[in-house]
């Protein structure tokens, strides 16, 4: 169903996204922002504490939990979550980045036999994962299915379904051909009206400054802060680098934010779009 070409190229564009974003992951100080030491043209070391551990070319927590779905995913023809929920426990145990507060309340609803053990977090990070789901969904109705089944395993909350369900049916205009607006649009028609408002306060964006616009909206990992974010990010730039450049530099979850709006901004743009030196990442796909 889906060119897996393309598909690749995705998942590799939310990976780079990922790792260009550890840099100013989670730093939220306005000063320390405008004033530090990164080059912006290039991956970085991590200047967040939540991040020691790593650095340049390394993914955050989100894009390392992204690369273990894609190697679940090779050689398989469907996604069985309860296999892959084992798969990822397992992975746990022995990653030695940062846990958050969804994979903790995650492990212990495991751990207390909760059915499902999804944790209430309503994070955005889950939505810039679903990428490799692509590898093994026949259809578009296949490709839905699974993401909510995926997001549900670690992320059981009705705003972060309903968050991941819209970009995922945003993709999948744009793999189709759509321009990235006219699919924003056309699936905020069918979406509740909390969506209805994120996605028209950022459209409405779009001619505003990033870091200022960013700020404003909440630079943050939930759902109501994160999401008008990215319709900003998509409705005011025509450069994958332009974009995840002043993504960046708004701090705060940047990661969750710039993998979304990378993958999507890249379901109709060539592979070049992507900053050779940005793919020095540790993996590759």
């Amino acid at each position: 169903m889906f060119d897996e070409k393309k598909v690749k190229e995705l998942i590799l564009t939310s990976l780079v996204a990922d790792a260009y974003s550890l840099g100013a992951h989670w730093v939220y100080d306005e000063k320390q922002l405008k004033e530090n030491n990164l080059n912006w043209n290039e991956l970085n070391n991590p200047l967040s504490v939540w991040h020691k551990e790593k650095v340049a070319g390394e993914f955050t927590h989100y894009g390392d939990q992204t690369y273990w779905l894609y190697e679940f995913l090779q050689n398989k023809e469907t996604f069985d979550d309860k296999e892959y929920l084992k798969f990822w426990e397992e992975k746990i145990k022995s990653y030695n980045g940062y846990i958050d507060g969804a994979t903790r309340e995650t492990l212990e609803n495991i751990k207390n036999g909760v059915n499902p053990s999804g944790s209430n977090s309503s994070d955005l990070s889950i939505v810039g994962r679903i990428a490799p789901l692509l590898l093994v969904s026949k259809s578009k109705k296949e490709f839905l299915e699974n993401v909510e089944k995926f997001v549900k395993l670690t992320h059981n909350s009705e705003k972060s379904v309903s968050a991941t369900i819209f970009f995922a049916k945003v993709l999948l205009e744009c793999l189709d051909g759509k321009d990235v607006i006219s699919a924003i649009e056309h699936i905020k028609q069918e979406s509740n009206t909390t969506i209805q408002a994120f996605v028209q306060r950022g459209l409405d964006s779009n001619t505003a400054d990033t870091f200022e616009t960013i700020r404003e909206f909440g630079p943050a990992c939930d759902v109501a802060e994160g999401f008008s974010g990215i319709i900003h990010l998509l409705s005011k730039y025509t450069n994958l680098k332009d974009m995840l450049m002043c993504n960046a530099r708004a701090g705060g979850d940047s990661s969750a934010r710039g993998m979304i709006a990378a993958v999507i901004f890249m379901a109709n743009q060539p592979s070049s779009q992507i900053p050779q030196n940005w793919l020095a990442i540790k993996k590759v796909i």
